[in-house]
């Protein structure tokens, strides 16, 4: 048995399609079980042209941001800190 996790987008019917390993595909398998739990995920960009922006190192550069007292003391935690 295998397991696997996959964000899928439906098709314009509904439908979900799940791909299959393509070493199931060349053993011949015939049919697959599916156990799934199904949440829908709002704000998800599927479109993989739009997310070549944000591959590799730097791409989020300006849009995270800490903070001005990230790294003050917390009060809570003073007499733990020597």
């Amino acid at each position: 048995m295998s397991a696997f996790s996959a964000v899928l987008a439906p098709s314009s019917d509904g439908t979900l399609h799940v791909p299959i390993p393509e070493n199931w595909i060349k053993q011949g398998v015939t049919a697959v079980l599916i156990k799934a739990d199904i949440e829908p995920l709002g704000g998800i960009n599927l479109n993989p042209e739009q997310n070549k922006a944000l591959k590799g190192f730097g791409c989020l550069r300006g849009k995270v941001s800490l903070a001005p007292d990230f790294d003050e003391p917390i009060a809570g935690f003073k007499e733990y800190s020597a």
